[in-house]
């Protein structure tokens, strides 16, 4: 060989050495970052002699990550969906509370109970009313839970649209890029990680397969089948309303469902086009766990208003009169049974606070005027009737008749078996994504062994010096002769 090919090769044996401790300090350094795929400099023999720098290979398992985008979607799902069924049960309370709605109705009876053994005593009439007036606030909140549930659930399906499609442009964008880059023969690794952590941040919203294209680019579709990017970009479009209330749904065209490229898509849980991310947990809080819910709330307050409405119950009533409990102040309409529990409230006529007056509990709510003080027989049919065992006219409670605290053993049972197989889902979901994020964590940046790669390239650096130093040596030997 001669001084000058030893000297070439040297060179070549330099910028290799430097190039690849520009590498190994990356890796380091994004050890910790997200999204980050491992980098390894690609050398070669070169014809010429010396060595050849091919490239920077970016290493990433397409398949470990396509598990973790799915679990990661799962996770956000189960999240959001376990969230609202928590706030559910925590507005209705559960029994062992007792301002719970069991509670508050167990304090009901026992109020009923006292004011029948002295319904001469006005402070026990006051505790009726109030006690009934507990069980109408605490309904009438859970349905404004309910329907604030819904209204954010809408906004934040707002939210994420638009965060959608933005993120379909920018890596649409990323697309371009990485083929521009990767045309002119420069390092594209850089872009690779920007988009991962954009597509990563789009999964999440919507779950998504990822299919390469030519020249570094790639193609999204939903796992509903939706084509989110091939080339184009899908516009996804969807028109949020200010405040959801107990009447307004998907099918009754008052909320707003989405479409892909104007075309109308299924939002539903069960074939949902877009659905298994945070944006399908949205949909599925706004039209079929917050309206179910309201369902539940409504049915049981239906049967609360009409156990006390009967005439059979207050001989005061005539049919179609209001009782003690009421439809914002009216009777109850079988035709106007969405949004009873937001409207259920006291008759103003056995409360003091709205101008009435407590012994009309004894009396008769439509009673002009006192009667006997101690004529408990009202009362007594009060109670009775809270007991009593009845069908309910409408909400899935089931087959057979139920008394009021019945009704609500059922309605709260039903909401806690929903939480605990949602929180199940949710265990599940996440530690699925635990496990899979540690594996691609494994798969990583390994910082022993990059410092391993750092002193080889430390040893091939002197090792080149030391040639380029001989070939010096040489040359001025030759030159002194």
């Amino acid at each position: 060989m001669s001084i000058s090919g030893a000297l070439s090769n040297a060179m070549t044996g330099l910028r290799a050495a430097g190039r690849t401790s520009e590498v190994i300090s990356a890796n380091l350094a994004n050890a910790m970052t997200p999204g980050y795929g491992v980098r390894n400099l690609s050398l070669s023999s070169s014809q010429l002699g010396g060595v050849a720098i091919d490239g920077v290979m970016r290493s990433v398992d397409p398949s470990l990550l396509a598990d973790l985008r799915l679990a990661d979607a799962s996770f956000g799902n189960a999240t959001d969906r376990t969230k609202f069924l928590n706030d559910f049960e925590n507005l209705l309370g559960t029994p062992d509370q007792a301002d719970s709605l069991a509670g508050r109705m167990a304090e009901f009876e026992t109020t009923l109970i006292t004011a029948a053994s002295r319904p001469d005593a006005p402070e026990r009439l006051n505790g009726v009313v109030d006690a009934a007036r507990d069980i109408a606030n605490l309904i009438s909140a859970a349905s404004d839970g309910v329907q604030q549930a819904r209204s954010d659930a809408d906004r934040s399906i707002q939210v994420q649209i638009d965060r959608l499609n933005t993120s379909l442009q920018n890596v649409k964008e990323l697309n371009s890029q990485i083929t521009r880059t990767i045309s002119t023969g420069s390092d594209a690794s850089a872009l690779f990680d920007s988009r991962q952590a954009i597509v990563d941040e789009i999964n999440a919203i919507v779950p998504v397969r990822l299919v390469p294209r030519d020249n570094g680019q790639i193609a999204l579709y939903s796992t509903g089948g939706a084509i989110l990017l091939d080339g184009g970009v899908a516009e996804i479009e969807f028109n949020a309303v200010n405040q959801v209330t107990p009447f307004m749904t998907l099918g009754n065209g008052t909320l707003s469902g989405l479409s892909v490229n104007g075309y109308p898509v299924r939002t539903d849980s069960a074939r949902g086009t877009l659905g298994g991310g945070t944006l399908g947990a949205q949909f599925e809080i706004r039209d079929e766990l917050g309206t179910s819910a309201q369902t539940q709330l409504d049915a049981f307050a239906r049967d609360l208003v009409e156990r006390f409405q009967d005439p059979a119950v207050d001989p005061s009533l005539a049919a179609g009169d209001p009782g003690i409990f009421t439809d914002a102040g009216v009777a109850f309409d079988p035709l106007n049974e969405v949004g009873l529990s937001a409207r259920l409230g006291i008759n103003a006529d056995v409360d003091e606070r709205q101008g009435g007056e407590s012994w009309r509990i004894r009396d008769g709510v439509n009673a002009v005027t006192p009667g006997d003080v101690g004529d408990a027989r009202l009362i007594q049919s009060l109670s009775d009737t809270l007991t009593a065992k009845r069908t309910p006219a409408s909400g899935e409670f089931g087959a057979g008749s139920f008394s009021a605290m019945n009704l609500i053993s059922t309605l709260t049972s039903q909401v806690g078996s929903d939480r605990s197989r949602a929180e199940q889902s949710l265990s599940f979901a996440s530690s699925q994504f635990d496990e899979l994020t540690q594996q691609i964590l494994a798969n990583g940046v390994d910082s022993d062994q990059e410092l391993q790669r750092l002193l080889i390239v430390e040893q091939a650096y002197a090792a080149n010096v030391r040639m380029i130093e001989a070939a010096d040596e040489m040359m001025q030997t030759i030159l002194r002769i």
